[in-house]
């Protein structure tokens, strides 16, 4: 199904949102819901003998990048990572000590921060640590995110030899003044270099990261760039929007707000790189995020099975997500729970002996219901009222009278479709499948004020 771009549509019901990574949003975690929770929670998973994925946070870099929203340290001094391995392993055995040893790892995912920050020797360390504390399926999905710009020969076949098969890495533009204004220096050569050494070296799957509504950014400045990485070629690509909070990120003060784009050019480029990445065979799976047909993103959204938690779109519904590190989300089947985010409180917690989780959030009844209802709307572009009746022992109708009352709307504007007991997103709806799960989200409707991004 081809996404139809409407502007007059997207203008109308651009308003903040949530991005719906997990139902109910991070923003209603608790610090109530804390480490004595988190350790239950833990335990009664092993009830349910899910398999595992398992998210690490390394928060360091050698450079800031002006657009970054990321939990970061900046340093150019190696060594400062070293404590902080130190803990994360403290940490990990506090939490395999919950867990029953027989449940298999299916996924695996280093986060950042730069994870290739790590010298090849604490690569090979790192991962080893891990599988001394975790048994992997033979068929894990193990995923890294890495910096180009100072991935070495050695780190990436480090890389593959521990066993990551998947590989994640910033692009953002290739336009020099853009790539001046964020302090990030990335020519089309060095990226074509990369690509041609990850594919000799056999990764099964290459995603490149894009923003769009940079400073200097037009839609045809941004068109060459996205010219460049159709002939690179990647399995995945994700092209986010940038958002400027410099209030909540200082390091975007760098970067002059009267460079960046207005709103009709940054909805333009929007435009040009949905046109272009499905004119050259990708399928845009909604949410930012394009896969070529035969991708295991693309055929599990064909399949109705793809799902989403803290790390975007996934394959493997039903596995129970840890994260470890500061700043790291988990994602248990019926609750949620974040590490201290600043390095201090983590390590303080983790030194003593706590588990370093200071909020969380457990899921009720009714979370649970609408989250099936959201996950399929964001995820497979639809839901069946039948399916979520046999999931929960519901009539659809009833439950959701007044949910239903709501989308007329947006049926009108034929961004959705209403009919044989289905709701099913409409090619017009593919870019506002936020709006269309906010008409199901309870916590929203006690909010005075949406702190989300926008919609578009």
């Amino acid at each position: 199904m081809r996404t139809v771009f409407d502007r007059e549509l997207i203008k109308k019901y651009d308003r903040p949102g949530p991005r719906y990574t997990s139902y109910p949003p991070a923003t209603e975690f608790a610090e109530s819901v804390g480490e004595e929770e988190y350790r239950k929670h833990l335990i009664e998973s092993n009830r349910r003998k899910t398999p595992l994925s398992l998210y690490f946070h390394i928060p360091f870099c050698e450079s800031g990048c002006y657009y970054c929203g990321c939990n970061i340290i900046i340093s150019h001094r190696k060594g400062i990572e070293r404590p902080y391995l130190d803990r994360v392993y403290k940490e990990m055995d506090m939490v395999s000590s919950l867990l029953d040893s027989d449940r298999e790892v299916e996924q695996l995912h280093w986060g950042g921060g730069t994870p290739n920050y790590l010298e090849p020797n604490e690569i090979e360390e790192f991962m080893n640590e891990i599988r001394k504390r975790f048994k992997f399926s033979e068929d894990a999905e193990i995923s890294i995110e890495i910096d180009p710009r100072y991935a070495t020969d050695q780190q990436l076949r480090v890389i593959r030899d521990v066993g990551f098969n998947r590989i994640s890495m910033g692009l953002q533009d290739l336009d020099e003044k853009v790539q001046r204004a964020i302090n990030r220096i990335q020519p089309y050569e060095l990226m074509k270099n990369v690509m041609e050494k990850l594919r000799a070296l056999g990764f099964q799957s290459i995603n490149l990261d894009l923003i769009y509504g940079l400073p200097y950014q037009t839609r045809d400045s941004f068109s060459k760039t996205v010219e460049k990485v159709i002939e690179l070629n990647p399995d995945r690509i994700a092209v986010y929007s940038f958002a400027y909070v410099p209030w909540v990120k200082p390091i975007q003060k760098h970067i002059d707000p009267d460079t960046l784009p207005q709103a009709e050019e940054k909805l333009s480029i929007l435009e040009m790189v949905i046109e272009k990445f499905q004119d050259a065979g990708y399928v845009y799976i909604g949410m930012d995020h394009f896969a070529k047909p035969e991708d295991e993103l693309a055929v599990a959204q064909r399949e109705g099975k793809l799902w989403r938690n803290f790390q975007g779109y996934t394959t493997r519904k039903g596995v129970e997500l840890i994260g470890f590190g500061a700043t790291s989300i988990g994602m248990l089947q019926d609750s949620y729970f974040q590490n201290y985010k600043t390095l201090r409180e983590y390590n303080l917690a983790v030194d003593e002996g706590r588990l370093p989780v200071y909020r969380g959030y457990v899921l009720t009844e009714d979370d649970f219901i609408r989250r099936e209802v959201i996950m399929d709307i964001m995820c497979n572009l639809g839901v069946s009222f039948e399916k979520i009746e046999g999931l929960f022992g519901i009539r659809f109708e009833d439950y959701f009278s007044e949910e239903l009352e709501n989308l007329r709307e947006l049926e009108e504007d034929e961004l959705i479709r209403v009919r044989d007991r289905r709701i099913d997103i409409l090619p017009a709806g593919r870019l506002l499948i936020r709006n269309v799960a906010m008409v199901f989200d309870a916590h929203l409707k006690a909010k005075k004020e949406l702190r989300f991004s926008r919609t578009i």
